[in-house]
């Protein structure tokens, strides 16, 4: 497979395009990122991704794929090496539920839970699996929002399970390599909240 041959339109602060890179990098897929402007959208990514006009947006051999998950999935069958679904039906079906769960809802209390069935050390089991993936924006975005908005969302004491996994999922070579500064994210997060409250002045 050359480098070529896939593309991720991404922008360097989005959860859903380090997703995307997360996988591409644990299962060794040479790839190219297009560093996207989200203020000022490329025509690349307007042609790519006319419906929605954000990204990520995969390309492989020219074709564009859209969505965090199905580009996730997309990727998981097309290269089969270090798979991130599981392959009983069954259990991929239950996945695929909670990464839908995940996406439309506050599940915090849930995912503690289903971390404490059979003391798992990820949600995949003892490997990484699609719903850490989806899950991974807390362990570095989240962080970065709670010190930038002055309050705090994740209670080590509350969720536990969802504490350790945090500190099991940071920990993890690609996940380290592959994911913006926290002294990055938290001026990125402190402006977005200025420039949200100089808005809600206005009104």
């Amino acid at each position: 497979m050359e480098g070529q041959e896939v593309k991720l339109l991404g922008a360097r602060f989005s959860i859903f395009a380090h997703r995307v890179e997360w996988v591409l990098k644990l299962k060794g897929i040479e790839y190219e990122v297009v560093e996207e402007d989200l203020t000022n959208k490329s025509p690349l990514l307007l042609n790519y991704n006319p419906i929605y006009k954000k990204v990520p947006v995969l390309l492989h051999h020219g074709n564009p794929i859209a969505e965090s998950l199905v580009i996730i999935e997309y990727i998981d069958d097309t290269w089969k090496q270090n798979p991130i679904f599981p392959q009983d039906p069954y259990e991929r079906a239950t996945v695929r539920f909670w990464a839908k769960f995940v996406e439309e809802k506050d599940a915090l209390q849930a995912l503690e839970g289903e971390l404490m069935k059979g003391k798992k050390k990820f949600f995949g089991g003892d490997m990484i699996g699609v719903l850490d993936i989806v899950l991974g924006w807390i362990t570095i975005w989240l962080g970065a929002v709670e010190e930038a908005a002055c309050f705090k969302v994740l209670d080590p004491c509350k969720y536990p399970c969802i504490g350790k996994w945090v500190e099991r999922f940071v920990e993890l070579p690609v996940i380290r390599a592959n994911s913006p500064p926290k002294d990055q994210l938290v001026p990125f997060f402190q402006k977005f909240r200025e420039l949200g409250l100089a808005s809600a002045a206005k009104k």
